[in-house]
């Protein structure tokens, strides 16, 4: 029994599946996307960091998605990078180690959707509620709203992955380029109904709640937009919201894409590509859509600015009217 737990400790990973003629090509084009992502994004959070102009709470949610994006690409991208010239028979992961790429990957997919959610709630408040925006959205509460992402993000992907990792193992084999949490509870040869009642239910919550608060969100500032007479602020704020929104749509396709390549058997190497492109072309977007949101943001606190004084204008008329009468 000892020798077999032994010998199920040590998998066997599938990696890219690639054609002799391609594998340098797709090396060089792979370790290119991963420096990128590394520079984009690091140098988006330095830059924040340092530059005192940047140290608004619109700004910490963008060092929020950046580190995220990180921590994703790093999980994935070197280990393929590692085994993409090794023979199928000497790719291999500890156990342990594929759980913890399993956790990761989630935690990084799962801060994806909650930290869109909370820059879902500060374009809502900046636009709806522009004169309580700056004591809405202090620091402070950018900071809570973050460790709360990361915080039930980790507990919940710690359940997932820990309901696949007490089950025992017959099979040491990963039939995927990286490790998640069905690659795990595929090696148990037991009854695995938990595991997809609550990987099902925690998947249907998380787009739920994210896919809601974004409609709901959109559909308040357009209403608001719609009855608001300044054309300018409007646009400029429709602007902003648009890049959140390309963000978003961004990462949905490349998930959707994923779910839907499950329902095709025969198309289970398109769907181990799209696996991987989930977790290196929305960071890749990422660094460069907020790069050039910088400039764009202080554009965006300006209408907010302004939108704020026609309200004060607006309010300090109607209140020299009723005085009158």
């Amino acid at each position: 029994m000892e020798n077999q737990s032994t010998a199920t400790d040590i998998l066997l990973i599938e990696g890219l599946n690639v054609t002799p003629q391609s594998s340098i090509p797709v090396f060089i084009l792979l370790l290119f996307i991963y420096v990128f992502i590394m520079l984009s994004n690091i140098s988006l959070v330095v830059l924040i960091s340092v530059e005192r102009s940047l140290h608004q709470p619109m700004y910490l949610l963008f060092c929020n998605m950046g580190i995220n994006d990180v921590f994703g690409a790093s999980i994935i991208v070197p280990h393929l990078l590692s085994n993409h010239f090794k023979p199928s028979s000497e790719r291999i992961i500890h156990y342990a180690a594929c759980a913890f790429q399993a956790f990761c990957g989630h935690v990084h997919a799962t801060m994806t959707h909650t930290v869109l959610m909370i820059m879902a709630f500060d374009r809502y408040v900046a636009v709806c509620r522009p004169l309580q925006y700056s004591s809405i959205m202090s620091a402070r509460m950018v900071v809570n709203l973050s460790v709360s992402a990361w915080g039930v993000s980790v507990v919940m992907i710690l359940i997932l992955v820990g309901l696949s990792v007490r089950l025992s193992r017959c099979r040491r084999v990963i039939f995927n380029p990286f490790c998640d949490n069905p690659s795990l509870f595929k090696l148990s040869c037991e009854n695995v109904f938990i595991n997809n009642l609550y990987g099902l239910a925690f998947t249907a919550v998380l787009l739920s709640s994210s896919l809601g608060s974004l409609t709901l969100t959109y559909l308040r500032i357009i209403v608001v937009c719609l009855k608001s007479q300044t054309k300018t602020v409007n646009i400029r704020a429709l602007q902003t919201c648009a890049t959140h929104l390309t963000l978003y749509v961004i990462m949905m396709v490349s998930g959707m894409i994923i779910i839907i390549l499950h329902r095709f058997p025969e198309l289970s190497e398109h769907r181990k590509l799209a696996s991987i492109m989930f977790h290196v072309v929305p960071p890749a977007m990422n660094g460069i859509i907020y790069g050039l949101q910088i400039k764009g943001l202080s554009l965006f606190l300006f209408c907010v600015k302004k939108l704020e004084v026609v309200i004060l204008k607006t309010s300090f008329s109607s209140k020299r009217i009723d005085c009158v009468k």
